[in-house]
């Protein structure tokens, strides 16, 4: 009797949530520790508003 495996679906581009610390922010990165590691992350990632423009 064979078994029938199911291919494994592996989606690209899909969202994820983390919770890390901000360590710092700089003018084009933000560098977040998550566990032992500390990334960076380009600002343009995100949906920044800037207060003092207002």
């Amino acid at each position: 009797m064979a078994n029938q495996a199911e291919p494994k679906k592996v989606s690209v581009n899909s969202t994820i949530s983390l919770k890390g610390i901000v360590k710092a922010i700089f003018h084009d990165t933000i560098h977040v520790q998550i566990g032992g590691k500390v990334i960076s992350l380009p600002t343009s990632d995100f949906l920044l508003e800037n207060k003092l423009s207002k």
